[in-house]
């Protein structure tokens, strides 16, 4: 039986029931938090192993609520799944450029949001095993740790999301390769995940942002996708 804790922060009250009911049939610990305000402070306090964060909430809403996550101490590397209204393209861009590891939209089957869940769940790296994920990349000014999670541009860190990480990991491991927008998904998030071509040239704009000067070593290659300079 799983031991992880999920806060989910969800305001109607049938489909919190809903998610609370199916993920403590799973094994999962639950708390639950029905505004953005209750839903950030108890984030931080119980420091749980992720949260399911709807968009829709009254007061702050889950854009507020996820880009205060990311900013927080406490909750800044706690992943992050953001629930949607069916053809939200825009806040699910939104969300994963304020750091969402994923999102699933409404309506949805508890099933899926299950494997999302244990999917996420799995990518997350433990401090007790970083040190075996995988040796350093040096290129150009560009140090890359995939073991710690680590990175440096121009000698100055860099905080990444997930997703992030693991698209510069694969571009800057094979200089020159040229990737296609659903080979960098597979890379991401597994085969057979379904998401836009906008949401991948997204976080590759919030990528280079980040970046500075070294975002530059990310070149676009028109009407196929991305490689890294070599």
């Amino acid at each position: 039986m799983s031991k992880e804790k999920i806060l989910v922060i969800e305001d109607e009250e049938d489909i919190l029931a809903l998610i609370h009911f199916n993920l403590v049939k799973e094994g999962f610990r639950v708390e639950c938090a029905t505004t953005g305000e209750d839903g950030f402070k108890k984030a931080k306090d119980l420091r749980p192993s992720l949260i399911l964060l709807d968009l829709m909430l009254p007061g702050m809403d889950g854009l507020d609520v996820c880009k205060r996550l990311r900013m927080a101490p406490e909750t800044k590397d706690c992943p992050v799944i953001i629930l949607t209204a069916k053809g939200e393209e825009h806040d699910i861009v939104k969300g994963l450029e304020l750091g969402a590891d994923d999102y699933v939209p409404k309506p949805f089957s508890s099933q899926v949001l299950i494997a999302r869940i244990r999917a996420v769940l799995r990518r997350r790296v433990n401090p007790e095993t970083r040190q075996e994920q995988g040796q350093p990349i040096q290129i150009h000014e560009l140090y890359i740790h995939p073991g710690r999670n680590k990175v440096e541009a121009a000698g100055e860190s860099v905080e990444l999301t997930y997703s992030e990480f693991k698209i510069l990991t694969l571009l800057a491991s094979r200089p020159g390769w040229v990737f296609n927008r659903s080979q960098i998904v597979d890379a991401v998030h597994g085969e057979g995940y379904a998401v836009t071509d906008r949401a991948v040239d997204v976080q590759i704009v919030g990528l280079r942002k980040k970046l500075g000067a070294c975002g530059n070593y990310i070149e676009t290659v028109r009407g196929v996708g991305y490689r890294f300079k070599e």
